[in-house]
């Protein structure tokens, strides 16, 4: 495994960085892809041994499971906390673990008043919350899953003083629009308060609005890129039309990835990785490692794992990249 810093910050992460939405409970959200305990701490621990030392979270996956199985990992195999970079998110509500879904993201009324968005009660609240899932003192990358109304001087103020307070080291933003995170990050640069360090924005070979304004702005900013959802849900990973148990589940496929021009991208994806005699999720993943981001990649099995390096070895020519991008055409913003 190869490590880069995040951003312009210190902070050192792989360059593969693993999403653990996959480790939880099966019944969430309808998601019976996700991994329960007995399979998801052998392959937390496997991803550890490979150098894998970052792990990307959410209060909210699996309703603060994933965050639970994290903790599990780092006590039974006795991996030391400072030898692991952990990203949570917060802002949606965390339920029952037994509840199979979330509501709307505008409800913050009734029985979930308070109990969501970003108001400085609730940031305190789910920071203290995803603290003791985690069975840590601190948060490496605190992270603002979604963004809601709340004025941006109270966000940002709330998240500076977990910083100054210790529980939390570094800031990172996701799924937001360019002019709302330059919004909250100039807020913070105005009162002296600490600033982002990674933005986390959905960006594959499929869907690549972020280039437009986010990543530019974050480049010049020194906030480092950590895509996530970089194969596109797995559509970058095998043949057009071919099918797996979770893209026959998945009902955000067809709603973030409908672009008519998708299928002569896969194509293109298929004839490199042919070429280079690798896999295709590492042409796609080597894609992104070549613009300089370090993307979140959900890894279910050890075969997945022990692979996961595969992309650093993948080089992408100039001509290569260009027959890559060719064919996109612009999207709806989605995800946001």
């Amino acid at each position: 495994m190869e490590y880069q810093r995040l951003g312009k910050s210190g902070l050192k992460t792989s360059k593969i960085i693993l999403g653990c939405m996959t480790f939880g409970n099966p019944a969430w959200e309808g998601s019976p892809w996700v991994l329960p305990e007995d399979e998801a701490l052998p392959l937390l621990k496997k991803a550890y041994d490979s150098g894998i030392n970052t792990w990307d979270t959410a209060n909210s996956y699996s309703n603060g499971t994933s965050e639970i199985l994290i903790a599990k990992a780092l006590a039974k195999y006795n991996i030391p906390r400072s030898r692991v970079v952990i990203m949570t998110k917060l802002y949606y509500p965390v339920f029952d673990p037994d509840s199979p879904s979330r509501p709307n993201p505008a409800i913050n009324d009734g029985e979930l008043v308070n109990q969501m968005g970003l108001s400085r009660k609730h940031i305190f609240d789910a920071v203290e919350e995803s603290l003791a899932r985690l069975n840590t003192t601190y948060i490496d990358v605190l992270q603002l899953h979604r963004l809601d109304d709340t004025e941006p001087e109270e966000i940002m103020c709330a998240l500076h003083d977990l910083v100054r307070m210790g529980k939390v080291h570094y800031l990172g933003a996701s799924s937001m629009y360019c002019w709302q995170l330059a919004r909250l990050q100039y807020t913070a640069k105005m009162n002296n308060w600490t600033t982002f360090t990674s933005m986390q924005g959905l960006w594959n070979l499929l869907y690549r609005e972020e280039e437009r304004e986010v990543n530019p702005f974050c480049r010049a900013e020194g906030i480092g890129l950590i895509p996530w959802s970089p194969l596109a849900r797995g559509l970058l990973a095998r043949p057009w039309n071919a099918q797996t148990y979770r893209s026959s589940q998945d009902k955000k496929t067809v709603k973030w990835f409908s672009g008519e021009q998708n299928e002569v991208i896969v194509s293109r994806v298929e004839q490199l990785a042919r070429m280079k005699g690798c896999s295709m999720s590492a042409v796609a993943i080597a894609w992104l490692l070549k613009k300089g981001a370090c993307p979140i990649v959900g890894l279910n099995s050890m075969e997945r794992i022990e692979s996961a390096g595969e992309a650093l070895r993948v080089e992408l020519s100039d001509e290569e990249v260009r027959l890559l991008e060719a064919e996109y055409r612009p999207l709806p913003v989605e995800a946001i």
